[in-house]
Parts: structure tokens; C-alpha cells; sequence
């Protein structure tokens, strides 16, 4: 019974879902289609061109050309001074692997080629992957304890319990969100070349564990990177993404109170209207009597 009660809530929670899922695909099918249109439209004319320029060079030897690049790019090869990046598969790089692997986010720009490789990978990220939601959450929750214990800290040495709790609240999300956000960005404009728009990009595609791909730090086969900045890379994807777990959870809570408002709104708004009915109908029997 208290399931089928359930049930409307959680058909309609499964309708906003899927138009809110829809919704986001017409938007990027708007924004991006065109522009793909576009570029595939300037690549058959450069390829074309290209053909042209070199008329030694085929369809087949253009698509070794193509393969070529790609296993370049993927074995950190750069075609530019012939040498190879010193993060690829190093123990830094394979350790940032490893840690985008716990935590789900794959870029994807470095995998395992061997069949070993690609065995312990599996393995690796069935143990990973529960033990990295079970330090996150344990990490998320002595972070929230802090917060809370300033709070009632504060709270016992001022009147004013309420704008203390606000104050403590926006001042630890605005600290918190200039050490993962507004650092970073900072530091991936500097070492990456991205501009502020792609770095705050990157920040949130990888704390999200989207991780698309498309930017990845300490990735750049032209580019020489610092020794330390591997390390500085790993600790702010693990407090990072703790931190926005925590910012989640809170936005989880902040709708399953609303949810609750609303139901209890309804609720009430339903048992008036039985009362008023069931006023309606007990008049005419008073009247009678």
C-alpha cells in the first residue's frame, strides 16, 4: 500500500527526469549541429586541398597519415620535435590514471594496451571504485563535521545564531570554491595555454567524473611541465571532487525538501477539501434533525 502511494511521486520524478535529460539534448542539438555542419564542411575542403598540394599522396596513404597521428597521439608522441612526453605512462601519469579510474572520470586519452593490462584494469577498478565512494563519503562528511562544529562554535559565542550559520555557510563554499575552482583555472591558464572559459570547463567536466576527454591536464607532448604539478593535479581531483560531492549532496537535500514541502502542501490542501465536503454534507442532516 505505501508503495503504491509512492507511486505518482515517483512517476513524475521519472517524467521531470527524462524532459529535463530531453530537454538538454535539444539544446546542445541546437547549439552544436550547426557548428559540426560547419566543420565537416571546412575539413572536406582542406582535405580536399590537401589531396591537391600533394599530389604524390592517396586516399590510402592520406589514412595512414590519419592512423599515424592518432597513434601519436595516443602513446604521447609529438609529430612536431619527434620526442616523446615524459608523463606517458611514468608512474606520475600511470597514477593519475589510476585515480581517474577509481573515481570514474576516464578521460580516455591514455588506456591499457596489453591484455594484462586491461585484466588488472578490471580488477583494479571493481576495488577501486567502492573504496573511492567510501573515502569521498567518509572525506565529504569530516569536512561537513568541521563546518558544523565552527558553526556551533560561533553560535555559542553570538546572539545572532541564524546570519551565523548563513555567514559560515557562504564563507566556506566561496574559501572552497577558490581552492577547486578559481586556483585551478589560474594554474591550467598558465601551464595549459587554455583560456578561462575552457580551464573553469575542465575543472568542473573532471570533479563532475564526466570527464570527456576533450581537455585533459598534463597531457601536451610540446609542452614541458613542472615535476610537482602531476602531484598537485592528483591531490585537488581527490579533495575536489570530495568537496563537490558534498555540494551535491546538499543540492540532493535542498530538492528532497522541497519535495517534502510539496507533497505536504498537497497533502493539507487535500484533507481540507475533505473536510469542507464532509461539512457540506453534515449541514443537511443537522437541518433535517
Amino acid at each position: 500500500m505505501q508503495f503504491v502511494s509512492r507511486l505518482p511521486s515517483i512517476l513524475l520524478l521519472g517524467v521531470v527526469y527524462v524532459a529535463f535529460v530531453l530537454a538538454g539534448g535539444a539544446v546542445f542539438w541546437r547549439l552544436e549541429g550547426s557548428h559540426v555542419e560547419q566543420n565537416l564542411v571546412h575539413l572536406r575542403e582542406e582535405k580536399s586541398r590537401l589531396l591537391q598540394r600533394l599530389s604524390c599522396l592517396d586516399i590510402q596513404s592520406l589514412e595512414e597519415v590519419g592512423q599515424l597521428i592518432r597513434s601519436a597521439s595516443k602513446y604521447g608522441l609529438s609529430l612536431k620535435s619527434n620526442s616523446t612526453s615524459e608523463g606517458f605512462w611514468k608512474f606520475t601519469s600511470s597514477s593519475i590514471f589510476a585515480a581517474t579510474v577509481v573515481t570514474t572520470i576516464g578521460y580516455g586519452n591514455i588506456s591499457p594496451s596489453t591484455m594484462y593490462g586491461q585484466i588488472f584494469c578490471v580488477f583494479f577498478a571493481l576495488v577501486g571504485i567502492p573504496l573511492n565512494v567510501v573515502v569521498l563519503n567518509k572525506v565529504g562528511k569530516y569536512m561537513l563535521s568541521i563546518e558544523r562544529k565552527s558553526v556551533h562554535f560561533i553560535e555559542q559565542k553570538t546572539n545572532h545564531k541564524k546570519y551565523v550559520r548563513v555567514f559560515i555557510h557562504s564563507l566556506s563554499f566561496a574559501t572552497l570554491a577558490v581552492l577547486y575552482f578559481v586556483a585551478p583555472v589560474m594554474i591550467f591558464q598558465q601551464y595549459e595555454g587554455w583560456s578561462s572559459a575552457e580551464a573553469v570547463y575542465y575543472c568542473f567536466i573532471t570533479l563532475s567524473t564526466i570527464g570527456f576527454g576533450d581537455y585533459v591536464a598534463d597531457n601536451d607532448p610540446d609542452r614541458h611541465y613542472p615535476e610537482w604539478y602531476a602531484y598537485i593535479m592528483g591531490a585537488w581531483i581527490f579533495f575536489g571532487l570530495a568537496w563537490l560531492a558534498l555540494l551535491i549532496n546538499h543540492c540532493i537535500d535542498l530538492l528532497e525538501g522541497l519535495n517534502g514541502y510539496l507533497k505536504e502542501k498537497r497533502e493539507g490542501t487535500a484533507s481540507m477539501s475533505q473536510g469542507s465536503q464532509l461539512e457540506e454534507t453534515q449541514a443537511p442532516e443537522k437541518s433535517i434533525k
